[in-house]
């Protein structure tokens, strides 16, 4: 555990404590990638989600740092943001076939013109392509 709250200081440059209380916390280490899962507090003592991604990269001088994404989700979207994650999963794990399950009432269907998810070509995109022309 101290060596997950070593890197998390790393990453952020500071310990969490200080800015936001940190309510609970879950590290899931993923072959190159480090994903931490964040349970804060607002000052309103609302709960949301930090979901961090870290990198450990090396620079053009070889020092070492880490690159991170974060992503803030707060209560209120909980069960949209999860019922797509389980859509995307679930297409993935099809073998990217047809969507088994049924389209989100927020989507609205043409009558005349229903359409379905179908194998589609994706282009693998890295968080490192990102910027770059």
């Amino acid at each position: 555990m101290e060596e997950e709250a070593a890197i998390k200081e790393v990453i952020t440059g500071h310990e969490d404590k200080n800015v936001n209380e940190e309510i609970f916390t879950k590290v899931v280490r993923a072959g190159k990638r480090t994903y931490f899962f964040d349970v804060k507090a607002t000052r309103k003592d609302d709960y949301y989600l930090a979901i961090t991604e870290s990198k450990k990269r090396l620079g053009k001088e070889g020092k070492v740092f880490y690159e991170k994404h974060k992503i803030f989700l707060y209560k209120e979207d909980f069960e949209k943001f999860s019922d797509g994650l389980k859509d995307a999963v679930t297409y993935i794990d099809n073998g990217n076939n047809i969507l088994t399950t049924p389209a989100p009432s927020s989507v609205v269907e043409n009558s005349e013109e229903k359409s379905t998810i179908s194998n589609i070509e994706f282009t693998n995109v890295e968080f490192e392509d990102l910027g770059k022309k």
